[in-house]
């Protein structure tokens, strides 16, 4: 008897952390960095503000989804005259377009702890399709997720064309989601 009180505790443990659970994003634990080069160097910048709803069935990764943004006028370079250049309409028009939004549409297991996700990333009032690879880590009574993808300012109508500045841009996510 104990041992089958015993197995029908363990069945729920697993059940419970195989549930689908909604995390918050824990700002103080994640970053939103990129890399672009301009004139030969690469420049780093962060942004902060991250905020939205990551939605996580383990058990079931395609009903899995995320829904979050960031604050463009947290933008940080370690430049402040750049960072507020950067806030102009000719660049991120932070004023119009304060949030950088970014909601998956599709997420699916490729490979152990790898994930794929379809999304819709929306900045300076565009919204575009992209895919990329990510990694989700159990952590901290929450999940890890982190991702590198490259983007093109100018689908977005960041800047303009430009012989001193790339048009590829990088991108890292660590993102510390918990309840």
């Amino acid at each position: 008897m104990r041992k089958i009180l015993l197995l029908f505790i363990a069945a729920i443990v697993l059940k419970s952390t195989l549930q689908a659970q909604s995390y918050k994003p824990v700002e103080a634990e994640s970053k939103v960095v990129f890399v672009i080069k301009n004139m030969g160097t690469d420049v780093e910048g962060s942004f902060k503000g991250l905020e939205g709803v990551i939605h996580i069935n383990p058990a079931d990764w395609s009903k899995s989804y995320f829904d979050v943004t960031v604050d463009v006028n947290t933008i940080d370079t370690k430049n402040s005259k750049r960072d507020n250049h950067l806030k102009r309409p000719d660049f991120f028009n932070a004023a119009q377009y304060p949030e950088i939004r970014i909601r998956s549409s599709r997420i699916l297991p490729k490979q152990g702890n790898i994930y794929y996700a379809e999304a819709t990333l929306t900045m300076h009032g565009i919204s575009r399709e992209i895919r990329f690879d990510f990694i989700a880590r159990p952590a901290d009574g929450g999940f890890l997720l982190t991702s590198n993808f490259s983007l093109n300012r100018l689908d977005y109508k960041i800047g303009r064309s430009s012989i001193t500045m790339a048009d590829k841009v990088i991108v890292m996510l660590s993102v510390l989601a918990k309840k």
